[in-house]
This record gives structure tokens, C-alpha cells and sequence, in this order.
């Protein structure tokens, strides 16, 4: 990837809503240049969606989790495909809209991580139950980090901008 199609990803990710204008000057390029490379690498996938990061708290959610499971087994491409239209069929009716991220990966006896955000402890605990009926989740492996949004003592708080200057130093 060139130095200045990483250069306009960073400038996106510390804040998208900037005109193409002003991430021409960012980067040090023309405005018709960072159009046309913001176009191409939307189309290339490199750029899934513009969003924002909220203040999650201010918005009713108490808790976040991060929640480590085992899948029964390594799903073929079929099962994934069948577990992601349940999972969209879910959300349809209202359940598992919590879930912001549910990847497979490697981490202790688990294989999978699922990050969700929820209103109260109840809610939550509501969540893991569906967690552990879901026909691909093992339900005896499932360990929980809990994350108190509340807490006024944060460390980092979610953000991209440090993760879009560190992509910078990848070109060199």
C-alpha cells in the first residue's frame, strides 16, 4: 500500500467527517487525488463504513464485555454463513443487537472472543444465556471481562487515533 493511501486512511480514522479538501491538505496531496483514492479504496474494501465513537455511558449502557468462548468446532464456511444469517435474523427480532464484534481467534481453551455492550447487569446476564444456548457455542467455555462504563478512572478510552498513527509507521 503507498504512503498516501495510508496517510489518508490514518487522517480518516482520527475523524471521518472531514471534507476531502481538508484531507488533501492533510496529507499533502490534491483534493480530485484523495476523492478519487477514498473511492477506490472504499470500492477495494479497505474502507468498510464511516462512523463515530460515542461516549457509550452517556448513551444508558453500564457495562461492556469481553467475552472469551469455545465454538463446538472450527466452523466450515457453510456453518459460518448459517451462523451469520441467525445471527442477522436475531437482530431482526431484537436479540444479540448488543454484539459489536464475535470473531474467531486463539486465546487459552477458547476460540472465539465476542464484544457486546449492555444496559445493566441484568441485561448482560440475559446476554450470556443466549450466548451459551447458541447451537455453535460450547456453553461449559465461556469466561467474561466486564468492563464498568461508569468508571471514571479509564486508562485509554476507545479510540482509533492512536491505532491511525501507529498505521503510519507500517509504510516505513
Amino acid at each position: 500500500m503507498k504512503n498516501s493511501e495510508l496517510k489518508l486512511i490514518s487522517e480518516l480514522m482520527k475523524n471521518s467527517r472531514r471534507s476531502d479538501r481538508e484531507l488533501a491538505k492533510a496529507i499533502g496531496a490534491s483534493q480530485p487525488t484523495v476523492t478519487r483514492t477514498r473511492a477506490r479504496l472504499e470500492k477495494e474494501g479497505y474502507l468498510r463504513e464511516y462512523t463515530v465513537i460515542p461516549d457509550f455511558h452517556k448513551l444508558g449502557f453500564e457495562l461492556a464485555s469481553f467475552n472469551l468462548v469455545s465454538v463446538k468446532k472450527n466452523l466450515s464456511i457453510e456453518e459460518l454463513k448459517k451462523a451469520q444469517q441467525i445471527q442477522l435474523k436475531n437482530m431482526a427480532v431484537g436479540l444479540a443487537e448488543e454484539i459489536v464484534l464475535f470473531n474467531r481467534g486463539l486465546g487459552g481453551s477458547y476460540n472465539a472472543v465476542v464484544v457486546a455492550f449492555h444496559k445493566s447487569y441484568s441485561d448482560y446476564s440475559e446476554f450470556v444465556g443466549k450466548i451459551k444456548a447458541s447451537q455453535f457455542v460450547d456453553a461449559s467455555a465461556m469466561s467474561s471481562f466486564i468492563v464498568d462504563l461508569a468508571d471514571e478512572t479509564q486508562y485509554r478510552y476507545f479510540t482509533f487515533s492512536t491505532l491511525a498513527k501507529y498505521l503510519l509507521t507500517m509504510s516505513k
